[in-house]
């Protein structure tokens, strides 16, 4: 054997062992998982409210979608501005996934943090090194609304931040500004699969509806991290009418192998079950993790022949709509 293959061969068998640890942990939270899970799946969603100042100038007709890398995007409307899942890492730097992997970013945000407008609130789909890194986490205001999960809340709130909002799934947070509200609400989401998912941070996907009074709404869904699974189809049986879809795609794989974001098949799955009028990818590139480049959903996208409800955005570009 030679000097070269020795060492592949080790890094190999200790691949192989981390996975199996992986996947033996994984099997016993996912089990505590269940086994803590309340008995009825049916039991009524609870509502939460958040009062913001109103803005000093009315809001315009028309709102927008800026991509900033990963899935950040600021997405404002109705005078309200909101952040996503805010990762603003250079190339090169690292992120923690835990059980001591990490991963590098391929790519810089087209945006640095101190740059960013007024943000009304950060709606987080989980808390993840690539979804909320170390600079966010060390700069933020500590008194920013942040939405996302219950496991993410007590997270966040170890960090310092004070103004957290923990949804469960179908739960529904009430923002008011002014004439404006907006009402987020939890959507189901699955890191992986089962096996995998009670190692991974609980993540959940967000149903955003906007209303301005006689100007009409808009239903936006982020999927968040999320693989493809039973439960995503009940999504569209609540709302039915989506205007646009934001999906995290990349195809994340674990150690290579486990894949635990949708890649370009699964997020054209997505778009069959979920039916949204316009999708935009996202989560695609930024990451060594990410192996599903966004060629991948572009080929199933148009094998599909849904290439006229999607809008392929670079870093910084920006999506505009109109409410119904």
């Amino acid at each position: 054997m030679t000097g070269t293959m020795k060492p592949m061969m080790a890094l190999k068998r200790q691949c192989a062992a981390l996975a199996l640890a992986l996947l033996t942990a994984g099997m016993a939270q996912a089990q505590d998982k269940r086994d803590a899970a309340p008995a009825s799946a049916s039991a009524p969603a609870q509502e939460q409210t958040l009062t913001l100042p109103a803005a000093a100038e009315a809001a315009g007709g028309t709102g927008s979608v800026t991509f900033i890398g990963t899935a950040t995007v600021i997405i404002r409307y109705a005078g309200l501005t909101i952040l996503t899942d805010p990762n603003f890492l250079h190339k090169g730097e690292h992120v923690h996934l835990g059980y001591g992997l990490t991963s590098e970013r391929l790519t810089n945000p087209a945006m640095e943090l101190d740059k960013l407008p007024p943000i009304d609130l950060i709606v987080l789909s989980h808390l993840h090194g690539d979804h909320f890194d170390q600079l966010v986490q060390q700069k933020l205001k500590r008194d920013i609304p942040i939405v996302s999960t219950t496991d993410a809340v007590h997270g966040l709130g170890r960090f310092g931040f004070t103004r957290l909002h923990a949804l469960k799934t179908w739960e529904t947070l009430t923002v008011k500004k002014g004439g404006a509200t907006l009402r987020i609400s939890a959507t189901p989401g699955r890191h992986g699969p089962p096996v995998l998912s009670g190692l991974l941070p609980e993540v959940m996907g967000s149903m955003l509806e906007f209303s301005n009074g006689e100007r009409g709404g808009y239903r936006m869904y982020i999927s968040g991290d999320t693989m493809v699974y039973d439960e995503i189809r009940e999504i569209s049986r609540r709302y039915p009418d989506i205007d646009l879809a934001l999906l995290h795609l990349g195809g994340t794989r674990i150690l290579g192998v486990m894949k635990v974001t949708m890649d370009g098949k699964d997020g054209v799955e997505m778009m069959q079950i979920i039916a949204p009028r316009h999708t935009i990818p996202i989560h695609y590139n930024d990451y060594d993790v990410f192996k599903s480049p966004l060629s991948d959903f572009e080929a199933a996208v148009n094998a599909a022949g849904l290439q006229g409800k999607v809008t392929y955005l670079k870093h910084g570009e920006a999506y505009e709509f109109k409410p119904r």
